[in-house]
């Protein structure tokens, strides 16, 4: 390698370090616990033109992947001759920024000499932006809060004071929205002191040498990966629950040699509920899945997402348009990697894992309608509980883990010190992974009340209640997830608005992984360890795995 190479490298890898501590900013200022807990973020850094060069590892494909393009269309949108430093843009227009109202995308202009050499932004999800909220129940945009479009949230160091007023009074929770608006505010200018000063101490007065490296370097890297592949058109169909009836989503993979498209022809059409999908969402999430596998080893920015296509008729429920209702876009959004990956089993049978819980099952809740009234605690709050993963083709799958989004589940202590609410259990749930040479991995099940006498409501918008993930290769399939009110209850519906009346219990069940391979050919070690440690009971044992006593 030259010397000019080596140091661009050097460079390179700098640039990843200043991402994952403006990303750290993020967590270590914001408010809220699903940002400071669970890091539902994206932190970037850009070049002139817009194009990612570095994202933090932190972060959620749906926040970063989408955020690689919203900020083409955000530079785009104000003159770059009109930018001044301490300037700050941002929207939270779903078909721009993150597929949904709650998601905030800021774009700060970075000054060198006093031009424009560059931009950082990042994305994080507020707890409350009005409207229906964080629920499917919103039949169009209006209905599920306030929407910004692209628009100065700071002038020359001057926060829009108006602006901030505006968001504060269309929330359930101001004082947790401000703070998250300022902690988005110094992740952008933590990027943009650490770049000038990356650029300062390697004696450069723009990014374009570096930029056009990093990018061509990872172009060819991909498609150098995507040389390997078998070439050639695969066909997919997913059955997920839907909201009131079931939905098929369809994908056609086709590999060539110049890159892959993905077509969702043959997907449901929209419904009158807040589970469509914009396309930037869908496409975050698949691309993200295909990377996965595909030049996984090269970092992603612009350069290696190019040569991934996404596709899709409108008006299909993974490429929902404007005014439909998208409050909780990612329930199908993140199923869309099961989709794809059963396209791509079909061309790699040994590289894909099996399905898993995919979507993450997210529980917002907060006060009912008539709590004022009743002198009762106010209070909004996300939680996030995962589902198992799906199992490898060489390694079981995860518990409880977050694949595809990355978000971490929520923690106990936090939860109950912001909300007036009561954990009793939390533990995995024994025989919720898919049998299989490879194990799928577990769901858990959680147990959650009032702790005080106060009713709440919790807006449900999960998956894998009606369809769980299959397994792959002979494995067999995850435990489907499952609700209800106390031990002896009814299943309750995946979607749609529940009232929780305080003295009784909200059992909430994530859904397990599906099994990778025959469960005959799992090594009898692995058998007993996971009937020993409770991951599995002595009856699966016996009639699934053949252990004999």
């Amino acid at each position: 390698m030259s010397v000019q190479k080596t140091r661009l490298q050097v460079m390179w890898n700098r640039l990843l370090a200043v991402v994952e501590e403006q990303g750290q900013a993020l967590i270590r200022a914001a408010f809220s616990p699903i940002v400071r807990e669970c890091g539902d973020i994206s932190a970037g850094i850009f070049d002139y033109k817009g194009r990612m060069l570095a994202q933090a590892v932190t972060g959620t494909p749906g926040h970063i992947n989408t955020m690689a393009e919203a900020v083409k269309t955000l530079r785009a949108s104000f003159p770059i001759q009109d930018m001044k430093p301490g300037d700050i843009y941002m929207t939270n227009d779903p078909w721009i920024a993150s597929g949904h109202l709650n998601d905030f995308l800021l774009l700060m202009p970075v000054f060198y000499d006093e031009r424009v050499i560059g931009f950082t932004s990042c994305t994080s999800h507020l707890v409350d932006l009005g409207g229906q909220g964080m629920g499917p129940e919103g039949s169009d945009i209006y209905d599920e809060g306030l929407l910004i479009p692209p628009c100065k949230l700071v002038d020359q160091g001057d926060i829009n004071s108006l602006l901030l007023e505006i968001v504060k009074a269309n929330s359930r929770e101001p004082i947790a929205n401000e703070g998250d608006i300022y902690a988005l505010i110094a992740c952008c200018e933590a990027g943009a002191d650490r770049l000038i000063q990356m650029m300062d101490e390697f004696q450069i007065t723009d990014l374009k040498i570096l930029s056009e490296y990093i990018i061509e370097t990872s172009k060819q890297g991909t498609l150098s990966a995507i040389q390997d592949l078998p070439k050639g058109t695969w066909k997919s169909v997913l059955r997920v629950d839907g909201y009131d009836a079931e939905i098929e989503l369809h994908a056609a993979l086709t590999i060539s040699e110049d890159g892959l498209l993905l077509d969702f022809a043959g997907t449901a059409g929209c419904t009158n509920k807040g589970i469509n999908v914009p396309l930037n969402y869908a496409t975050a999430y698949s691309v993200f899945a295909l990377r996965c596998i595909i030049g996984f080893d090269i970092p992603n920015n612009a350069g290696s997402l190019e040569p991934f296509r996404v596709i899709a008729p409108k008006g299909c429920i993974l490429n929902a348009q404007p005014p439909a209702p998208v409050a909780m876009r990612h329930t199908l959004g993140q199923m869309t990697p099961d989709l794809v990956y059963g396209c791509l089993s079909q061309a790699l049978p040994d590289m894909v894992p099996a399905e898993g819980a995919s979507c993450m099952y997210d529980l917002p809740m907060r006060h009912t309608a008539d709590a004022v009234d009743r002198g009762y605690t106010q209070f909004a709050v996300e939680l996030v509980f995962n589902g198992g993963t799906g199992a490898r083709p060489h390694l079981d799958g995860l518990s409880t883990t977050a694949f595809p989004s990355g978000v971490w589940g929520s923690q106990i202590e936090t939860t109950e010190a912001v909300a007036p609410v009561i954990f009793h259990k939390r533990e995995l749930r024994t025989d919720s992974g898919g049998a299989g040479k490879y194990r799928g991995g577990l769901g858990q099940r959680v147990e959650v009340s009032s702790a005080i006498d106060q009713d709440f409501m919790v807006f449900l918008s999960v998956e894998r209640i009606l369809n769980p993930a299959e397994g792959r290769n002979g494995g067999h399939a995850g435990a489907a997830g499952r609700i209800r009110i106390g031990e002896n209850g009814s299943d309750i519906a995946g979607k749609g608005e529940l009232r929780v009346e305080h003295g009784k219990t909200l059992i909430f069940d994530t859904p397990g992984g599906g099994g990778f391979g025959d469960p005959s050919e799992r090594d009898p070690e692995k058998v007993a360890f996971d009937l020993s440690a409770g991951v599995i009971s002595d009856a699966a044992a016996r009639t699934v795995y053949g252990k004999r006593s």
